[in-house]
């Protein structure tokens, strides 16, 4: 039943009727709440038209070339990022973590090795000391810098600036007793390396360790393949392939302008990106293998170096206690290339140069250690028949015929040269790889976006004809 409601019209004339309220949700908020379902209504309408279709994939092919582009331009960018960061900052780190654990290593191997001459220290021996000591604090400075949010390398720093000053001054104990003539002072200095030994370079080490597995980890990430991004713009390659065949077919035309170029742009990215990441991708890995990994290698062969150095002079300074020691002696021996220096680290080592610029230090640095295993032999057979000064006098000598010091000396130097080398092949391999990468980013933003045009343009000459 309808209410016909009236309302007082002018005097003299007839009621003016009241018009009846608008039906429950066709107007305020209730309205406003169902234009969405009519807007989505219009869309599936207009998608049953041939024009309509046609703008949806239009549409879609723009939001799809875009969103291909902004992929495609970040993991460009992220690659690039990642290598400078290994130039940068992440190889320069991994050094200053070795330089740490290299420089307490010579530090404690020369402490020793003073200990043997007859009165005063040698002047070269104090100044080598102290560069060590100064080397290991500016370098432990450098790596404590980037140990924020890593726990395990903070604690391996604190460990190390804690206990390097209480080594020091135990060395300038043993070397005021030493002056003076006290044998304890060889006591302060068996005191002092044992405290090398058992926290300070286990500490050096882990914090080495930590480092170049960063460093490690990064080249990992620098030769990981963009998934995503290769997904997106073969899926957007696929698209527009689809696209111009329906259009073929429907207009019997065999080629769109606009979506051609819009395919070739794609092609173009995904070829340069292709051969961008190859190329980028061999030349990280070859400094990884050339350079990173062949300069761990030989820094482990310089530590156990420097080590078995250290032991084979405090076996000395121990005078008939220095068992211990000559064990510690052979085991590094045979962790450093054995007698003749031809397995091992140096060994590895060997391997990993064949061919290229460090092949020719590593062979020397092999044939020192050959020379130096030779004379500590010599060493121990005079100071096992009790010819405890000419032992001392063959530990010390530094002239190249029988010296166990010039030999260790020629071999360190050489090892030297070798980490140099390889550091520099890291270096010229990692600047290689961002090279290859130079202007990909861009490249594929610009890329995307004439892809994006061309799809857009072409479907619109088609629109232009139903109208």
């Amino acid at each position: 039943m309808t209410t016909t409601v009236t309302r007082q019209g002018p005097p003299g004339g007839p009621a003016a009727p009241v018009p009846p309220p608008a039906p429950e949700g066709r107007g305020g908020i209730a309205g406003l709440l169902e234009l969405p379902g009519n807007g989505v209504r219009a869309i599936v309408r207009s998608a049953a038209t041939t024009p309509g279709r046609l703008s949806v994939i239009a549409i879609g092919l723009v939001l799809l070339s875009l969103v291909a582009g902004l992929f495609g331009t970040l993991a460009a960018q992220d690659k690039k990022d990642t290598i400078n960061g290994l130039i940068d900052h992440r190889e320069p780190l991994a050094a200053a973590a070795q330089q740490v654990y290299r420089a307490l290593s010579d530090a404690d191997a020369t402490a020793a090795s003073s200990f043997l001459s007859i009165g005063a220290e040698p002047l070269p021996m104090r100044e080598r000391y102290e560069r060590d000591v100064a080397e290991a604090g500016a370098a432990l400075a450098k790596a404590a810098s980037d140990s924020s949010g890593v726990d395990e390398a903070a604690e391996q720093i604190n460990i190390l600036g804690r206990e390097i000053p209480v080594y020091t001054g135990l060395i300038e104990t043993a070397r005021t007793y030493n002056r003076q003539g006290y044998p304890v002072g060889a006591s302060y200095l068996r005191e002092a390396s044992e405290l090398m030994r058992a926290k300070i370079l286990p500490a050096a080490q882990d914090l080495y360790r930590i480092d170049t597995d960063r460093l490690a980890a990064e080249q990992d990430d620098a030769t990981g393949f963009p998934w995503l991004a290769t997904a997106l713009l073969l899926a957007l390659l696929a698209a527009l392939i689809v696209t111009q065949v329906h259009l073929t077919k429907k207009t019997n035309r065999l080629l769109n302008v606009g979506l051609v170029v819009a395919s070739v742009s794609v092609v173009v990215a995904l070829l340069w990106g292709a051969v961008s990441l190859v190329v980028q991708g061999s030349l990280v890995g070859s400094g990884e293998e050339d350079g990173s990994h062949q300069v761990d290698v030989l820094v482990r062969a310089r530590i156990a170096a420097l080590q078995a150095r250290a032991d084979e002079t405090l076996t000395l300074v121990a005078r008939g206690d220095g068992a211990a020691y000559e064990k510690d002696f052979g085991d590094l021996a045979a962790q450093l290339g054995g007698t003749d220096g031809q397995g091992g680290l140096l060994g590895e080592a060997r391997g990993l140069a064949a061919g290229g610029a460090a092949a020719g230090k590593v062979d020397a640095a092999i044939q020192a250690a050959s020379e130096w295993f030779k004379a500590h032999g010599e060493v121990r057979r005079q100071d096992d028949d009790g010819s405890y000064q000419d032992a001392v006098d063959t530990a010390i000598r530094d002239d190249k015929k029988n010296g166990a010091a010039g030999a260790f000396l020629r071999l360190d130097e050489n090892l030297v040269a070798a980490i140099n080398v390889g550091r520099q092949e890291f270096l010229d391999d990692t600047r290689g790889a961002e090279r290859a990468l130079t202007l990909l980013a861009p490249g594929i933003a610009v890329l995307a976006l004439i892809a994006a045009a061309g799809a857009a343009l072409g479907i619109r000459e088609r629109l232009r004809e139903y109208r």
